[in-house]
């Protein structure tokens, strides 16, 4: 192979280190995905802003968990290893809601399954303990993030310590995590401790625990026992995290758990555009590694895609995206957003449209607080929820500008929205909606009204009763003048704690009455840290009052099937798979699955 083209990627075999005339690397970055050279990858993305910082890095992706020689490809790093389970929570990539083992692993070539092991990040961090006896060992991405405090595991059934005390990494690095991981590596470069890193959690040592004394500006949350014994800590847990989300004013928090302390450092705050530009222009090959014959199937999805904003501004009960990204929304630039669709236009793949240009929603870039002070001191969970906050800019300018931007440079046909249309600001934003409908659907819209029921969807964190309605009727008027024929995509969840079967047979019926048919409804999934999960294995909001949950699969399968009906003539297109409330497609292009 030609000396360029084993220097393009991020080294993953020792010819590709030799080319670069390295004869080590200082950091071994491990991943549960296939390696793909695209920022929408997380572990590729922090290897590329600590390579771009001048570290000599290298990346093992999808390694033999059950042998430690398989991270010795490069020999022993210098100063460490970061360890991250990939896209997505290891438990969610492998099972299904129904707790049966998925029969596709998008993230892996050919989409094959049991390249990933079950709680990765715990399996990798030991792994590379064993390697490389005495190295510093740092878990990051999704799965850490949702997994960093005392939580519920779905899967197992069973409340779980932070995964930095079952993994016995070092350090956890949680949120959006290229900043951290510089500083982190820079520290160790320097034989500096890992102390008071924002964006970081601690498991203290014995005497270190006995000697801690927490300050004015410390929260204690409830310990692991507690959270064992207590049927409603983990609430009490959650409404005091969610309390210290935002990166201005929170505070530490603490936890004890099996007798030491589990220390947690504010969240870091957000990029700015210009270091959002900078890292997301990296000189990515936007490919699967060279190394692989099979097709990588999330790949394949967001290849045509452009990802120009980051953070979620809902704070949906049951998704973690605002966990790890945070709600804090930050836009790319036009200018740096032109120049990514200048190179995917290069690429040989290309063929004139640009498949998307989003993040967590489709219609949600631009939007910036108008007093940016006033956001630093503002403990909402939510800018959107229960009502528009009146600090919240949700302008339709920016996009519409992009969009027209995007679509007359030269080789792009056609330039689409498919990353879910949050209906609530789509009502806010008439001329914008409009152009996107008219200009920007590829055949069909994805939304997520999740429930058609009103106090359901309060329970949800999202939306009022009436908006799906009101959207769809804008939608066919729009159509109809155009003489269009597209059609909407919506999801909707099933046993979402505290919905009745009464509640959702109100969306049963809109669905028959409408002649609509939805191939997968996504059954409810209690993702760690949200507050869905807590409201599931509480059995109660967060004032206490008790609410209803269907747990076992038998409870749950009344209302799963309800949705599942068999298609009937003449009805709409049946809706993709879905996985937490948005398509596949969404999910991976939201980038709540980064580092």
């Amino acid at each position: 192979m030609r000396h360029d083209a084993l220097t393009k990627f991020v080294p993953s075999t020792r010819e590709e280190m030799r080319a670069r005339g390295w004869d080590g690397v200082d950091i071994l970055i491990v991943t549960g995905d296939a390696h793909v050279d695209h920022p929408s990858f997380g572990p590729v993305l922090i290897a590329r802003v600590l390579l771009d910082a001048g570290y000599r890095v290298g990346i093992i992706s999808q390694p033999d968990w059950k042998n430690p020689e398989s991270l010795k490809i490069f020999g022993r790093p210098l100063l460490g290893c970061g360890v991250s389970a990939g896209n997505l929570d290891s438990m969610l990539k492998i099972y299904t809601a129904g707790r049966r083992a998925r029969k596709e692993d998008m993230y892996s070539p050919g989409g094959k399954v049991g390249m990933c092991p079950p709680h990765a990040s715990v399996v990798y961090a030991q792994l590379a303990k064993r390697a490389f006896p005495g190295i510093p060992v740092v878990i990051g991405g999704v799965e850490a993030s949702l997994r960093r405090l005392a939580h519920y595991d779905y899967w197992q059934d069973k409340m779980r310590p932070s995964i930095l005390v079952d993994s016995k990494a070092d350090l956890l690095c949680y949120g959006m995590g290229e900043l951290t991981m510089l500083e982190i590596f820079d520290r160790l470069r320097r034989g500096e401790n890992l102390c008071g890193i924002r964006g970081t959690c601690r498991y203290l040592g014995g005497r270190e625990s006995a000697e801690f004394s927490p300050s004015e500006g410390c929260v204690q949350l409830p310990s692991f026992e507690e959270i064992v014994g207590q049927k409603d800590a983990i609430m009490r847990q959650t409404v005091a995290v969610e309390a210290e989300m935002n990166p201005w004013n929170a505070r530490r928090l603490f936890q004890s758990t099996n007798g030491r302390i589990l220390l947690v450092e504010p969240p870091r705050p957000p990029l700015t555009t210009a270091q959002l530009d900078h890292f997301s222009e990296l000189p990515f090959t936007m490919l699967p590694h060279w190394s692989y014959s099979e097709k990588i199937p999330a790949w394949e999805m967001i290849k045509d895609s452009i990802t120009v904003v980051r953070g979620c501004p809902g704070g949906c009960a049951f998704c973690g995206l605002g966990v790890h990204q945070g709600k804090n929304i930050i836009s790319r630039s036009p200018e740096s957003v032109l120049r990514s669709a200048e190179k995917l236009s290069r690429q040989p793949f290309f063929r004139g449209c640009i498949s998307d240009v989003g993040g967590a929603a489709g219609n949600i870039y631009g939007h910036a607080p108008r007093d940016p002070q006033k956001c630093k001191m503002c403990k909402r969970h939510s800018c959107i929820f229960p009502a528009l906050c009146p600090n919240y800019n949700a302008d339709e300018i920016p996009l519409e500008k992009l969009l027209d931007a995007l679509s007359s440079l030269d080789n792009v046909r056609r330039v689409f929205i498919n990353s879910g249309i949050r209906l609530d600001l789509a009502l806010m934003q008439p001329r914008l909606t409009e152009k996107i409908i008219r200009r920007h659907v590829s055949g069909q819209i994805s939304v997520a009204p999740e429930h058609l029921d009103g106090r359901v969807l309060k329970l949800m964190r999202k939306g009022k009763a009436g908006e799906f309605e009101r959207f769809r009727s804008i939608f066919e008027r729009i159509n109809s003048k155009s003489g269009k024929k597209q059609y909407i995509v919506p999801y909707f969840i099933s046993n979402f704690p505290g919905c009745t079967d009464e509640e959702m047979q109100l969306v049963e019926d809109y669905l028959a009455k409408s002649n609509w048919n939805v191939r997968q409804v996504q059954d409810f999934i209690p993702l760690p840290m949200t507050m869905g999960c807590a409201m599931y294995c509480a059995e109660c909001l967060p004032d206490g009052t008790p609410i209803t949950v269907n747990k076992g699969l038998a409870q749950r399968r009344a209302q799963r099937d309800m949705l599942h009906k068999t298609p009937k003539k003449n009805a709409e297109p049946r809706a993709p798979d879905s996985t937490c409330a948005h398509s596949k497609k969404n999910f991976l292009r939201a980038r709540g699955h980064k580092k």
